[in-house]
């Protein structure tokens, strides 16, 4: 070789691995909080859509402050600057962003403290009037505001409503604090997220009453003061009795509330669905039995209470699982959509409010996720669904008239939509493999598209590992599992790497998408850039995959999934680079649950393992959730028994370590508490930590110093 030559091709190399020394390792507090703070890639910030207009709304800086520019897309993408807001604050005048919630075309309100405050927009977008409409009392909470200007909230267990003409009215007045009122009720189960339902035009107020005096008390200790102190929450342990749900309706007028008669003779059911008809004349309510297994949809008259008709009913063999809403049809009083799993995937049907199926609007073995708005010029519904693949979520509108359907994004990844009103553009924010997050708003026709924002790779200066996208069979031997595969940075395939399994596997939650970071979680990265390979798929029984995928695990919870994860042990001893006798496993919550259960079903499968927030014993759970999956103790007591993990103690070889927040309401501390106790009983060493103060899981700075606690375990158990 000639001497040049080779001199210049060592001297590429020495670049190209200094290039490489200087990539930076993420610290422990990049690790665990960066993509939400100092690594988060560049968004469009605060972006929104006005009410009767096709202007999209984001704050940007605008002579070095804060201030809105409003780009109006139906007019040749106008791009209008409105100045911020004035208000008067501590310290003389201040210029606010606050985040608009629109009531109107050309006035919006929001929140400044307990102030709820109403903003007009001047002519020609040149500025803003305020209107402060009322001042709440500090102790409220759950604030409603309605386009009619009227407010609800809660103060303790009671609802209030404010109104301009009215001034604040009782709404409720339960004595007893465990008859609660316009609060979630089931445990924020069955896509239940608020109490609280104004009609349409404004004119009524319904709200959920729970009873919760039949439901045991359970104590959470409050560590913060001396000598401690124990508050009792309700909570209803699977197979126990739970609470009972009313719906009711308040007229302001008359200031009496009505209750829906949903069969005082069976409490024992959900209530969930609850939707207003746009004539505020009847009311919608999914009820579903204790068994989870039929479901009816009913119409109440509002004004009375009276049950009016059932539209249709649901069973299933296992389960029915409803989670939305109807969604009437703009401007339509007697056509909405319904969300059923009845073919085996999340599906969107068009009824009429005779209980008439109209037709099935979508079809085939994907969910639909989110609806997102209508384009009623077109006719039709703009959803995201899973139409491409599980792994990813598209954007794509839906004929109403025969289901036909379009794509509206154009990239791989994971599309989130808001659509303006009219539903003729929509704000596609996505990301993906290689794409950290691009903002675009898009005609829905497909003519149009303008980029708001490309960020750039926060990531690009880090020594970032290789991630390998897997596919396997699960134990059925036909079924797809996805997973990733984290390398160690600087790889060396001759060399062996001890290995972490990290893990959910329950209902409701899927880990693989293809998005950004490509690994799924900085934490992964970070343990490869430390020297281990990091693995992780989704089990049957995991989400957005199908009934047939997620009830897999029916009445046997930990059991086929288990099987699966398995399969994905299989396939990491498969691999010349693994070291399987350094293999450590960590999930939190059901994924807590799955820890526990391999260490001491399958002891000898991994060295190590942490467990965050286990559930145990299933019989401890709540109600909603595990009777779901596993029918009440009683009627499944085999399965109930297979899952215990509180018995199975003895079985345990390799090193465990448990953590879990003091105060948590979700999966109580008594898990963990009475797993200790059988611990000491059959003599079996194991590590335990506990998070003073926290409930179900730890957030904000205390997480760094649980993440540095996770990867020091396995640094003691799994490194050479």
């Amino acid at each position: 070789m000639n001497k040049r030559i080779y001199l210049l091709l060592i001297g590429a190399l020495c670049l190209a691995n200094r290039a490489s020394a200087q990539k930076k390792l993420f610290t422990i507090t990049e690790a665990t909080n960066g993509m939400a703070t100092t690594l988060a890639p560049k968004s469009v910030k605060s972006g929104s859509w006005q009410l009767g207009t096709d202007n999209f709304w984001q704050v940007e800086k605008i002579n070095g402050a804060d201030a809105w520019t409003v780009t109006d897309y139906a007019n040749n993408a106008k791009k209008i600057n409105v100045p911020a807001i004035e208000t008067d604050g501590p310290k003389g005048k201040e210029y606010k962003t606050p985040a608009l919630k629109w009531l109107d075309k050309s006035h919006a309100w929001y929140l400044n403290d307990k102030d709820v405050t109403e903003a007009a927009l001047t002519d020609g977008y040149k500025g803003w009037t305020t209107n402060k409409l009322v001042q709440l009392p500090a102790d409220a909470e759950r604030i409603t505001v309605d386009k009619s200007r009227k407010v609800a909230y809660t103060i303790g267990n009671n609802l209030w409503l404010w109104d301009k003409k009215g001034g604040s009215q009782k709404v409720t007045n339960e004595k007893n604090a465990n008859i609660v009122c316009g609060q979630s009720v089931h445990r924020d189960e069955f896509g239940i997220d608020g109490g609280i339902f104004f009609s349409p035009k404004g004119n009524y107020l319904a709200y959920y009453r729970m009873d919760q005096t039949m439901v045991n008390d359970y104590p959470i200790v409050k560590w913060d003061v001396t000598p401690a102190k124990a508050e009792n929450i309700k909570y209803p342990m699977a197979g126990g009795t739970s609470h009972e749900v009313a719906l009711c309706v308040y007229d302001p007028v008359s200031k009496k509330s009505v209750i829906m008669n949903t069969g005082a003779r069976n409490k024992d059911h959900y209530l969930t669905s609850v939707t207003w008809s746009p004539d505020e004349k009847y009311i919608f309510i999914a009820i579903l039995n204790r068994g989870q297994n039929h479901l009816w949809l009913n119409k109440y008259d509002a004004r009375t209470g009276a049950k009016v008709s059932t539209l249709f009913e649901e069973s299933d063999s296992k389960y029915v699982h409803p989670t939305h809403p109807l969604v009437f049809l703009p401007k339509q009083n007697n056509q909405f959509i319904w969300w059923s799993e009845r073919d085996g995937f999340e599906h969107l049907y068009l009824y009429n409010t005779d209980g008439k199926l109209v037709r099935q609007l979508t079809h085939g073995s994907w969910v639909v996720n989110e609806i997102t708005g209508f384009d009623m010029a077109c006719n039709r519904v703009i959803v995201t669904t899973s139409k491409e693949s599980p792994l990813e979520k598209h954007i794509y509108s839906v004929s109403l008239d025969n289901g036909k359907m379009k794509r509206i994004d154009k990239d791989a990844g994971m599309h989130s939509a808001s659509c303006s009103e009219d539903g003729r553009f929509v704000n596609d924010v996505y990301n993906g493999a290689g794409i950290p997050r691009n903002c675009v708003i898009r005609s829905t026709d497909g003519n149009f598209e303008d980029v708001l924002s490309k960020a750039d790779n926060p990531l690009a200066d880090y020594d970032r590992p290789e991630i390998k996208d897997i596919k396997i069979k699960a134990a059925d031997g036909k079924t797809d599992l996805y997973g990733k595969l984290i390398l160690p940075t600087h790889f060396d395939k001759n060399k062996k790497y001890p290995v972490i399994v990290y893990l959910y596997n329950g209902p409701n939650v899927q880990l693989i998408h293809n998005s950004f970071p490509e690994s799924g979680n900085l934490w992964y990265e970070y343990m490869a850039q430390h020297g281990y390979i990091v693995f992780t798929i989704d089990g049957r029984g995991s989400w957005n995959r199908g009934t047939e995928f997620e009830q897999a695990t029916f009445r046997k919870l930990g059991e086929v999934e288990m099987q699966d994860q398995l399969k994905g042990v299989e396939y990491l001893k498969s691999l010349p680079y693994v070291d399987a006798g350094r293999m450590g496993v960590h999930g939190w919550s059901y994924g807590g649950f799955m820890t526990t259960s391999l260490m001491l079903k399958y002891p000898d499968v991994f060295k190590c393992a942490v467990a965050g927030g286990p559930v145990m014993d299933w019989k401890m759970y709540e109600v909603m959730y595990t009777e779901r999956y596993m029918d009440m103790p009683q009627e499944n007591p085999d399965g109930y028994a297979n899952a215990n993990l509180l018995d199975k103690t003895k079985n345990l070889k390799g090193k465990l370590l448990l953590i879990h927040g003091t105060n948590d309401n979700v999966v109580v501390w008594q898990h963990s508490i009475d797993f200790l106790k059988k611990c000491v009983d059959e003599n079996v060493q194991v590590d335990y930590f506990v998070y003073p103060g926290y409930e179900h899981n730890v957030r904000g700075k205390d997480r760094v110093h649980l993440m540095q606690k996770i990867s020091n375990y396995f640094d003691l158990y799994l490194k050479p």
